[in-house]
């Protein structure tokens, strides 16, 4: 187990970069944040290059970015901060729900992505949910992100069958997974213990050969979605 494993598990505090290009908004996160006793804010960026920047230097656990800022767009941000920061998550701050950003966004290794208007009533359960390295999209984004996807998925296959071998009890646990739902929140939906529900997990990403949940969500969504 990593360091930066044993830190999540050790219920250390989840220091957060927040990236934005605006001197008000950024005072304003810095000032909701620091209000929970479990976050510490390790650093600020005002463009993207200084976001991607930044954190390289601090390595924070979550970054808070703003998709359009000055220098680079959220879109490469996020390429370049996964790219070289395997335990950093990102969450995406936008103007405007888009199902089609959404996607792009998760194609390039965010894990979260919210309206600024939502942001006084949900950043905090965001940031707690991507440190968890769970998926976390605003009720509007997750529908749209999940409709668009299972309807390319249909369209792609004429009998409407995912692209890859799944069981039908797979399928679902994936859908669910895709949503953003706990183990304990899949058990409950589909009338199965908890432990049955994380072999379920655990069996799709061995048969996909991924690592993680972030990892599984990710492609999930990507799969014949998002362009190499």
């Amino acid at each position: 187990m990593s360091f930066c494993e044993n830190r999540r598990l050790a219920g250390s505090r989840i220091r957060i970069l927040i990236a934005d290009d605006h001197d008000v908004v950024r005072a304003g996160m810095r000032a909701l944040l620091e209000a929970e006793s479990d976050f510490e804010v390790c650093g600020e960026a005002r463009d993207g290059r200084e976001a991607v920047k930044e954190a390289g230097r601090l390595a924070p656990d979550v970054v808070i970015l703003d998709f359009s800022m000055p220098g680079m767009n959220g879109l490469e941000v996020t390429r370049r901060i996964r790219k070289t920061l395997a335990h950093t998550e990102v969450l995406v701050l936008t103007a405007y729900d888009s199902e089609q950003l959404a996607r792009h966004l998760l194609g390039a290794g965010a894990l979260g992505y919210m309206s600024k208007s939502d942001a006084d009533q949900d950043l905090v359960v965001a940031i707690r949910s991507v440190y968890q390295r769970r998926p976390f999209f605003n009720s509007r984004v997750a529908r749209m992100v999940l409709e668009g996807y299972l309807k390319l998925v249909s369209d792609a296959s004429p009998t409407g069958e995912f692209p890859y071998p799944l069981t039908a009890r797979e399928r679902e646990v994936l859908q669910l997974l895709a949503e953003g739902k706990s183990n304990k929140e899949v058990g409950s939906l589909l009338g199965i213990t908890v432990k049955t529900a994380e072999t379920y997990r655990a069996a799709l990403m061995r048969k996909l050969g991924l690592d993680s949940l972030s990892d599984l969500v990710r492609y999930a969504v990507r799969n014949q979605v998002i362009e190499p």
